[in-house]
């Protein structure tokens, strides 16, 4: 784990997703946000998620927690919310699979894709394809 991402841990509290915990997050959090960072010296993009995220979370009023994932526990999560591309941001509503985010993109872009996932209405099969923008 990068720096970064290890300050989401130790210093902005988000809690380690793994195959011990995800249950016990998914279960707590009515909204959870995974983000599976793989290696950052290979995807280098995973630190700038990294500092985006607490921002996010605070334009957002604290209405979903992020979790970051172990990198032991990445491939097994991986099969269990699929994603094409690293970083990626996987969006739960109570354990299902809203949406993924991947890759870093601007701020305007997150806030659109974030706000309707919060939206009381919205359902898992309304979900925005998982497009990348490169």
């Amino acid at each position: 784990m990068s720096v970064l991402i290890e300050r989401l841990v130790s210093e902005v509290g988000c809690p380690v997703a793994n195959l011990d915990t995800i249950d016990a997050l998914v279960t707590k959090h009515e909204f959870l946000m995974l983000f599976f960072t793989n290696d950052p010296a290979r995807y280098p993009e995973s630190n700038d998620v990294a500092i985006i995220l607490p921002e996010l979370q605070r334009a957002f009023y604290g209405r979903f927690q992020v979790a970051v994932v172990d990198r032991e526990s990445e491939q097994a999560l991986k099969e269990r919310y699929p994603f094409n591309q690293w970083p990626a941001l996987v969006f739960l509503r109570r354990g299902t699979q809203l949406e993924v985010i991947s890759k870093v993109r601007d701020w305007a872009e997150y806030r659109a894709l974030i706000k309707p996932l919060l939206e009381p209405g919205f359902q898992a099969d309304q979900r925005i394809p998982n497009v990348s923008l490169s």
